[in-house]
């Protein structure tokens, strides 16, 4: 059961794929939208920072996680090297939890 259904995913993933190529000719979109379709990749991606950066499964996460988000967020704003980034994102959240903040 389990591979029939990692088949049927795999198929219909490859399907919708597929279907971009062969319509995108056929398929007129408007001026407006044209100009909003690139943007939906990024503001599908900070949807799903939001959500890792807010929940932990279906619960808040807590201060201490957005803190450590913010943090990274400001760094990497102002163009501090990645690695910096992460490790001042992650030693925010650890200290901030060790002082008892969930």
């Amino acid at each position: 059961m389990l591979i029939a259904a990692i088949v049927a995913l795999g198929v219909g993933t490859y399907a919708m794929r597929l279907s971009g190529v062969l319509l995108r000719d056929r398929l007129e979109l408007s001026p407006a939208l044209q100009r909003l379709l690139p943007m939906t990749a990024a503001a599908l991606l900070a949807a799903l920072t939001g959500t890792a950066a807010l929940m932990a499964g279906t619960e808040f996460a807590g201060v201490a996680r957005p803190a450590g988000v913010a943090v990274g967020a400001l760094l990497a704003w102002r163009r501090v090297p990645f690695i910096l980034v992460v490790v001042a994102a992650a030693a925010t959240a650890a200290l901030l939890r060790l002082a008892g903040v969930p």
